[in-house]
């Protein structure tokens, strides 16, 4: 036991990326730190905060705006702090997202040295500075305040691989070129081979003059000087991406980090959004009969592409749990499903403009899944075995389609060619939910499952993994950095 007090407790200051799928497992990932015996400052900018309070439910009486006070009672040293992103509430980050990329570029920053600067100030035992990896500004920050920089990557490593041998990209024509090359890229360390459709869409574009493509260069600067990354994935699943980083930084994979229901994650509010409660109406419902459908808290849907949705889903007569935000088509207004679409479904179908993703999809009536293919989902989906169809919109999820479909063959693609038809939808819902192809798909999820639980058990890599890299972390504290 001496040798424990002769470490310091390290102490991290956290900063989540301001939207759902970062902030989420950054939650988790302090809570986990935490509960192995870090102290942590977790920051939330303003705007985060205050949609989190203002979703918290009707009846909860705690008016607690510390979102952290309930792992605290459970013994965690978790303090909560909020801080401006130089935006006023009012301002629509996602509407206005090129001015907000410019504000995260160039404002933000600043405020960021300014707490990080505070917090040092007043408690020298602050170490370490935990930062999502999309943020330009950490390695500069943990350098002025000699912190260890830890960068924390929340989707697949094989995303993060892609934009961390972007210059290659470049150089080789498929990306940032007028005409950019359409064949098999085979020459990214780590990544066998992909084809340039199943790139992140940032990396199948031409123009890459915005705010966000800066942003996203910036930040892939950065991270080439962190200390650790972080990343919310399992060794197995990815042996390859992730040993390709690792022969470039130390890179350690600690996924899956989300809240199973009952455990302590579930005490930490979250959600940017009000949750409906679906659990009554899937309580009605056969076992494995559900189909859930969700496309995230941020992608924007084609209008045309819902509405062939929404009939398709008639044409199958499969029951289902619909998530549909009012923002799913245009941030500026709301969206309304066809006419006579709510009557037609009667009791086989529920739709809601949001919900607590993993009460739906822990629960035994639900069968399938109709996902955006968020790295969150689908870690979920994996956790709870529950097959995917799978429509990506944007960002990684191309990206992490290929990953379901093709590597891991837990899912299949909503639609093979666009458009996207009705018939289509219909028939691949009911390829999901029944017969030879469902079998298929819940037996390779049950492989799929067992690797990631195992991962997640007290002996399995993920939790090696992160004990590793705390004893690493301590004997750099102790060396002074």
């Amino acid at each position: 036991m001496e040798l424990e007090t002769t470490h310091p407790k390290p102490h991290a200051i956290m900063f989540p990326l301001c939207f759902q799928g970062h902030i989420i497992p950054t939650v988790h990932l302090a809570l986990k730190l935490a509960s192995k015996g870090f102290t942590i400052t977790f920051i939330n900018t303003e705007s985060t905060h205050h949609q989190i309070i203002k979703s918290r439910p009707q009846d909860d009486d705690n008016d607690e705006q510390d979102i952290f006070a309930g792992a605290r009672k459970s013994g965690l040293d978790i303090r909560y702090k909020t801080m401006t992103d130089g935006f006023p509430l009012s301002f629509n980050r996602i509407l206005n997202l090129g001015q907000f990329c410019v504000g995260l570029l160039h404002v933000f920053p600043v405020h960021v040295d300014e707490i990080v600067g505070n917090i040092v100030g007043d408690d020298p035992s602050v170490s370490c500075l935990i930062a999502d990896t999309f943020y330009p500004w950490p390695s500069t920050i943990a350098k002025k305040y000699n912190l260890v920089h830890i960068s924390f990557w929340t989707e697949p490593v094989l995303v993060f691989t892609l934009y961390y041998h972007v210059d290659l990209l470049v150089i080789n024509g498929h990306f940032a070129s007028h005409d950019n090359r359409e064949d098999t890229i085979d020459y990214i360390p780590g990544v066998q081979a992909i084809e340039p459709k199943d790139l992140i869409s940032y990396l199948q574009q031409t123009d890459v003059s915005t705010a966000t493509y800066e942003l996203i260069f910036k930040a892939f600067e950065s991270v080439k000087k962190a200390d650790y990354i972080l990343c919310n994935t399992v060794e197995e699943l990815e042996p390859h991406a992730i040993s390709g980083i690792r022969e470039k930084q130390p890179i350690y994979a600690i996924g899956p980090l989300f809240s199973i229901i009952g455990q302590n994650g579930s005490i930490v509010a979250t959600s940017l959004r009000s949750q409906s409660d679906c659990k009554q109406w899937l309580d009605t419902k056969p076992h494995g009969s559900v189909l859930y459908i969700s496309f995230g808290s941020l992608a924007p849907l084609n209008e045309l592409d819902v509405e062939e949705i929404a009939q398709g889903l008639l044409l199958s007569k499969v029951s289902f749990v619909w998530v549909l935000r009012p923002d799913s088509v245009s941030y500026s207004e709301s969206y309304v499903l066809p006419v006579g679409f709510e009557d037609e479904i009667k009791d086989r179908g529920l739709i809601v403009p949001w919900c607590n993703q993993i009460e739906v999809i822990s629960h035994p009536a639900v069968g399938g899944f109709l996902t955006h293919c968020g790295w969150n989902s689908i870690l979920e989906s994996i956790w709870y075995g529950v097959p995917m169809l799978c429509f990506p919109i944007f960002t990684d999820q191309p990206t992490n389609r290929k990953i379901v479909v093709d590597d891991w063959k837990v899912g299949l693609n909503l639609c093979d060619k666009k458009p996207l038809t009705r018939l289509e939808v219909g028939e691949k819902i009911n390829r999901l939910m029944s017969g030879k192809s469902a079998e298929e798909l819940r037996e390779e999820m049950k492989k799929v499952k067992e690797i990631v639980e195992n991962a997640a058990d007290k002996d399995g890599l993920s939790e090696k993994a992160i004990c590793e890299f705390i004893c690493q972390v301590k004997a750099k504290i102790d060396k002074g950095m």
